[in-house]
């Protein structure tokens, strides 16, 4: 009886190992969602993906050196992807780094952005998610933003 127990463990185990997606493609899919749902202008696909409570903040040098914080209204971001807009918002981006500790994820990735075919600018994209029933949710997201010496 107790080998029987054992062997149920471990093929249930197995089985249960199978059937769950690997949680860092899960972020990774959660990430490149909102940049579908910009390409398309899909306001509806990128609520799914943003936490209610989400946080945008954006860290730009300025002509004088300095640097400020921006932090942006994830409403104004929604709208402004959703609102008709002649270009297709192409931000493309190359994941670097996922990080996971249970319900946290952070993913570090370079970007760059193009209004349809013109080059506007580059960075890094700093994404923090939160598992939720419904999956990972983008709670907080930080870029930089530059013309040049665009990261690889």
């Amino acid at each position: 009886m107790k080998k029987l127990l054992i062997s149920l463990i471990i093929i249930t185990g197995t089985v249960t190992a199978f059937a769950q997606p690997n949680s860092q493609d899960a972020v990774k899919q959660a990430v490149n969602d909102l940049f579908t749902a910009m390409r398309k202008g899909d306001t509806v696909m990128l609520k799914t993906v943003f936490h209610p409570n989400m946080v945008l903040q954006s860290t730009v040098a300025k002509a004088d050196g300095s640097t400020v914080l921006i932090t942006e209204k994830p409403a104004d971001f929604i709208k402004a992807i959703g609102t008709p807009h002649k270009e297709v918002y192409d931000e493309r981006i190359v994941i670097k780094d996922v990080k996971i500790d249970g319900p946290l994820a952070s993913v570090w990735a370079t970007y760059k952005f193009y209004a349809g075919s013109t080059f506007s600018h580059c960075g890094v994209d700093v994404f923090q998610l939160m598992k939720t029933a419904a999956g990972w949710k983008i709670i907080y997201i930080a870029d930089t933003r530059r013309k040049d010496n665009c990261p690889e």
